[in-house]
C-alpha cells in the first residue's frame, strides 16, 4: 500500500527513479543520486572545455609578460624580505620595486630599456641640478634661498616642460624630462642639508639601478621584439589592403543584376591599416633602442617602415573611398555597361592584389621581388585603353560612373607602384635577398 502511494508520489511530481527491493521488505530510490553524479560530471567537463578555450584565445605574448612582471616583482621584492639586503638598502628598496612597476613595458627589451635610460639620466640631471640649487640657497640666507628656490624651480619648470612639446624630444624623451622635472623638484624644496641630500641621491640611485637591472635580466627571458612586430605588422597590411581592394571588385559585379543590392564588404582590415599611424611610430621608437636580435642588426632602417606605413595609410583611404564610389547609386552605370568591363577590371584586381600579398612576402620574408613596377606599368597602360573605350562606347548617363570607377583603379595603380619602389628602397638598405618574379 505504502509502496503504491509512493509510486503515485513520484508521478504527481514528475520524478522518475528506479526503485530496488531488499531482502528485508524497505524499498530504496537510488536514481536521483546517480543523476546528481551525471549532472557533477557533466558540470564538470564543461568547465574544463570553457577553460581550454578561453586559454586558447588568450595571447600568449600577454601571458608572458605577464609573468616577467611578476617574476621581477618577487626579485626586486628580495631587497624587503631578506635582513643582509634590508640592512644594506633599508626603507629605499621601495624604489626599487616602484622602477619595476613603472618602467617594465610590453615590449621589454626596447621599451623598457628607454624607460629606464631615461629615467636615470631624469633623475641625474635632475638630481645634480637640484643639489646646486640646493646648495645656492643654503648659502643665501633664509630670504635669498626662498627667492633661490622660487626662481629655479619657475625657470626650469617652464623650461623643461616647453622641451617636452617639442616633438622631436616628446618622441623619444618625454618620460625622462617629467623624471628630470619631479627629481629637481622634490631635491630642491626637500629643505634638507646638502650633504644630506647626495648621499640620499646616492642611495636612491643605486636602488632605482638595481629596480632597472632585475627589469633588463628578466626582459630578455623571452623577450617580445618591438622590431619584429613592426616588421611583421608591416607585411600583414599588404594582406589586408589586397583582400579588401579585391573584395571591393568582386562586390561590384555581383550586384550587377540587382540594383537595390548594397555591397556587404567587410573593410575592418582597411580600417586597421588607416589606423595604425601612432602604433607604429611607438614601435619604430622602441625598436630603435633593441639591441641586435634576429635579422635586425644595431642602426636598422626602421624609419624606411614608417615611409612605407604612412604609403599604406594613404592607399587604404582611397580604397575606402572606391568602396564609397561603389556603393553610390549616381555613379552606378547598368549592369550591361558594367558586365562590359568586367572581365579585364577583374583581372587588374586580381594582379594588384597579387602584387599587393607579394610586397608582403617581401617585407616578410626580406627578399626582393623586381619585377613588381613592369607588372604595374602593364595594369596602368590596360586601364587607360580601357578608360578610352568605355568613354567611346558609353552614353552621357554612363560614363560618369565607368570613368570615376576606372579612373579610382588607376590612382591605386599608381599607389601600388610607389609601394613597390619604397619596398626595393628598404630592401636595399636592409639588404634583401633578390628575387626575381616570373611575369
Amino acid at each position: 500500500m505504502f509502496h503504491n502511494i509512493w509510486k503515485k508520489h513520484q508521478k504527481s511530481e514528475g520524478m522518475s527513479s528506479n526503485v530496488v527491493p531488499v531482502p528485508n521488505g524497505e524499498n530504496i530510490t537510488i536514481s536521483q543520486h546517480d543523476q546528481n553524479m551525471q549532472k557533477l560530471k557533466v558540470s564538470f567537463i564543461n568547465i574544463v572545455s570553457s577553460l581550454k578555450e578561453r586559454i586558447g584565445k588568450l595571447d600568449m605574448k600577454k601571458v608572458i609578460h605577464s609573468v616577467k612582471v611578476g617574476i621581477a616583482l618577487v626579485l626586486v621584492s628580495l631587497l624587503y624580505l631578506l635582513d643582509p639586503l634590508f640592512q644594506k638598502v633599508g626603507q629605499n628598496a621601495m624604489w626599487a620595486i616602484m622602477t619595476v612597476v613603472v618602467v617594465f613595458e610590453f615590449f621589454a627589451a626596447g621599451a623598457t630599456l628607454s624607460k629606464g635610460i631615461n629615467r636615470a639620466i631624469g633623475t641625474i640631471l635632475g638630481g645634480g641640478l637640484g643639489c646646486l640649487a640646493a646648495i645656492l640657497a643654503d648659502k643665501s640666507g633664509e630670504i635669498g634661498g626662498a627667492l633661490v628656490v622660487g626662481i629655479s624651480v619657475i625657470i626650469i619648470g617652464v623650461g623643461a616642460t616647453y622641451t617636452r612639446s617639442i616633438p622631436s624630444v616628446k618622441k623619444r624623451y618625454d618620460y625622462g624630462v617629467m623624471i628630470f622635472i619631479l627629481t629637481f623638484s622634490l631635491v630642491v624644496v626637500s629643505g634638507v642639508r646638502a650633504d644630506k641630500i647626495m648621499k640620499l641621491a646616492g642611495e636612491r640611485l643605486s636602488n632605482i639601478g638595481m629596480g632597472f637591472a632585475v627589469c633588463i635580466f628578466t626582459s630578455f627571458i623571452y623577450p617580445i621584439w618591438a622590431g619584429d612586430e613592426l616588421h611583421s605588422s608591416t607585411a600583414t597590411k599588404f594582406d589586408k589592403l589586397a583582400t579588401s581592394i579585391q573584395g571591393c571588385l568582386d562586390e561590384y559585379f555581383e550586384i550587377a543584376n540587382d540594383k537595390e543590392k548594397q555591397p556587404a564588404m567587410d573593410m575592418s582590415g582597411c580600417k586597421s591599416v588607416l589606423h595604425s599611424k601612432s602604433s607604429d611610430e611607438s614601435l619604430a621608437n622602441f625598436a630603435k633602442w633593441e639591441p641586435w636580435h634576429g635579422k635586425f642588426g644595431f642602426s636598422y632602417s626602421w624609419e624606411k617602415y614608417l615611409i612605407i606605413g604612412e604609403v599604406l595609410r594613404e592607399l587604404a583611404a582611397m580604397v575606402l573611398s572606391f568602396k564609397a564610389c561603389i556603393q553610390s547609386v549616381r555613379q552606378q552605370p547598368s549592369p550591361t555597361e558594367r558586365e562590359s568591363i568586367r572581365e579585364p577590371c577583374e583581372k587588374i584586381g586580381l594582379s594588384l592584389a597579387t602584387i599587393l600579398k607579394e610586397l608582403g612576402e617581401s617585407i616578410r620574408d626580406m627578399k626582393i621581388y623586381r619585377a613588381k613596377i613592369l607588372v604595374t606599368q602593364c595594369i596602368r597602360r590596360e586601364l587607360i585603353s580601357l578608360l578610352v573605350n568605355s568613354e567611346n562606347n558609353s552614353t552621357d548617363e554612363t560614363t560618369l560612373g565607368l570613368s570615376s570607377f576606372i579612373f579610382q583603379i588607376l590612382e591605386m595603380v599608381d599607389k601600388v607602384e610607389l609601394l613597390a619602389k619604397k619596398v626595393e628602397e628598404l630592401g636595399e638598405i636592409a639588404h634583401f635577398q633578390n628575387k626575381k618574379l616570373d611575369v
